[in-house]
C-alpha cells in the first residue's frame, strides 16, 4: 500500500518544476532519478508520473522514463480563448453578486502589489501578484466547477507566462486595467466589467502570442 502523502509529495514537486520550467519541455528523467532527487521510493514517484501524464504535462516512455511535453503557440491561443470566456463569465457573476468593500479589498491589494513589484523591478513578484488578482476574482464568483476548470488552464498557461516574462514590454497596463475592472464591479455594472475583462485578457493573449512568434518559439 503506497502512502498517499508520498504520492502527493512527488506529484506536487514534479508538477511545480514543470510549471516553473525548472524541467523545460523535452526534459527527460528516469523514474529512479526522480526518486533519488526527492528521497522517495520509486512506487509513489510512478503514481505521481501517471497523474501528470493524465494531465498532459508529460509522457511516459517505456524504459526511457518521463519526458516533459511542450506547450505550443497553438495550445496557448486556444487556452486563452477559453480563459477569456470563463473568466469574463466569472467577473459578471461577481458583479451581479454586488460584493462588499471587504470582499473587493484583496483585488485592490493585489493591484497595489503589482505596482510595487514593478517599482522594485521584480517581475517574479509582479507575476505572483497578477495571478493572485485573477485567482481572488474567480474565487469571489463562488462557482466551484468554474474555479477548478480555470485553475487547470492557468497551470498550463503558467509555463508560457514565465518563459516570456522578461521578453514582454514592461507590464504597466495590467494594473491600470485591473483597477478599471474593480471599479466596474464596485459600480455594479456587469456589462462594463465583462467588456473590460475580455479586453484585458485578449490584449494579454495577443501580446504573449506575438512574443512567442517573434522569438521563434513554436513550442516551449
Amino acid at each position: 500500500m503506497v502512502a498517499r502523502g508520498f504520492v502527493e509529495q512527488a506529484y506536487r514537486a514534479i508538477r511545480q518544476r514543470i510549471l516553473d520550467n525548472v524541467y523545460p519541455a523535452g526534459y527527460r528523467a528516469l523514474e529512479r532519478e526522480f526518486a533519488q532527487e526527492f528521497a522517495l521510493s520509486r512506487t509513489p514517484v510512478r503514481e505521481a508520473l501517471l497523474r501528470l501524464q493524465a494531465e498532459g504535462l508529460l509522457e511516459l516512455i517505456p524504459r526511457h522514463g518521463a519526458r516533459v511535453l511542450p506547450v505550443s503557440a497553438g495550445d496557448m491561443r486556444e487556452i486563452y480563448e477559453v480563459l477569456t470566456a470563463l473568466e469574463s463569465a466569472a467577473a459578471e457573476i461577481v458583479t451581479r453578486r454586488k460584493p462588499s468593500a471587504a470582499e473587493l479589498r484583496p483585488l485592490s491589494s493585489a493591484s497595489r502589489d503589482m505596482t510595487n513589484a514593478l517599482k522594485a523591478d521584480d517581475l517574479e513578484a509582479w507575476a505572483q501578484a497578477d495571478e493572485h488578482f485573477h485567482r481572488q476574482l474567480i474565487e469571489l464568483s463562488g462557482n466551484t466547477v468554474l474555479m477548478q476548470t480555470v485553475q487547470q488552464l492557468w497551470d498550463r498557461a503558467h509555463r508560457a507566462r514565465m518563459v516570456t516574462l522578461r521578453l514582454r514590454p514592461r507590464p504597466v497596463r495590467s494594473t491600470q486595467e485591473h483597477n478599471a475592472i474593480v471599479e466596474a464591479i464596485r459600480a455594479g455594472n456587469p456589462e462594463a466589467t465583462v467588456r473590460l475583462y475580455r479586453s484585458h485578457r485578449q490584449r494579454a493573449s495577443v501580446e504573449l502570442l506575438a512574443i512567442l512568434e517573434k522569438a521563434g518559439l513554436a513550442s516551449l
